[in-house]
């Protein structure tokens, strides 16, 4: 019987000047591949090196998680920007932390919008195609991270950007496979033994309920658990113990996964 591998990403280095966010030293130890904020939404330069650093000492893949300039709101406010605006923001963004790869040695393994960039993204197809456009100006061999059915799936299938399916074991998901708004109550699960649950059972069954009860089909290749969730070192523990359980191989995608 063939392995089963899954890939465990979680969003770091969004501490900020002398404002520290998450615990990243800790759960880089138990991911494979980290999201990591590029000065927009989170982080800042020493930030960036520091995590780039710890990234590759832990054999960890690097991704860029570009958002929108918005320090304030963490990046997770709907912004209104221009396409040539927008591509530029996100084409920064990646040349900044391409920049620190290249000082330690390493590479970027993926692209990962932040936050409401990202969630935008499910529904508008503008906001998806200035996305994929950029990332294609400058990475276009570099997969991006999508939600399965959502707009950025749909563009980056359509114009050959390498992707890959991404699923949320520490958010609710409504109907349409959406996550639901950090506005609504129960929004994020918090309960560690409650994600890593619903983690072993996005992967083993392709199966996660919804806010309302209903059960939905789901497939994915990369699990994700947001760093700035207070309880997120234990839900990563909780999900490696009982992928450990089940015979499931965490690995960074470079390592595994073959591009669509």
């Amino acid at each position: 019987m063939s392995k089963r591998y899954i890939d465990l990403n979680c969003d770091m280095g969004e501490s900020f000047g002398v404002y520290k966010l998450g615990m990243d030293e800790e759960v880089i130890k138990l991911i494979s591949s980290a999201n990591v904020a590029c000065g927009f939404h989170g982080g800042d330069p020493n930030v960036m090196d520091r995590t780039v650093a710890m990234a590759k000492e832990y054999g960890v893949g690097i991704g860029v998680h570009m958002g929108f300039p918005d320090l304030l709101g963490f990046g997770r406010r709907n912004m209104d920007i221009a396409r040539e605006d927008l591509m530029n923001l996100i084409i920064y963004q990646i040349g900044a932390l391409d920049a620190f790869c290249r000082k330690h040695g390493t590479v970027i393994q993926h692209v990962k919008p932040h936050g409401n960039m990202n969630n935008m993204a499910d529904t508008d197809e503008e906001m998806a195609e200035n996305i994929v456009d950029a990332i294609l100006a400058v990475l276009p061999d570099v997969p991006i991270f999508v939600k399965p059915n959502s707009q950025l799936h749909r563009v980056a299938e359509a114009k050959g950007l390498p992707f890959v399916l991404e699923l949320f074991p520490d958010r609710a998901y409504n109907n349409d496979l959406t996550l639901v708004s950090r506005r609504q109550p129960g929004a994020v699960v918090k309960d560690p033994e409650v994600a890593a649950e619903r983690a072993v059972r996005m992967v083993t069954e392709g199966r996660v309920t919804s806010i309302t009860g209903d059960t939905l089909e789901v497939r994915g290749e990369t699990i994700c658990v947001h760093g700035d969730t207070p309880t997120a070192l234990e839900i990563v523990r909780r999900i490696r113990e009982k992928f450990d359980r089940q015979g499931i191989v965490v690995a960074p995608i470079s390592q595994w996964w073959k591009s669509n």
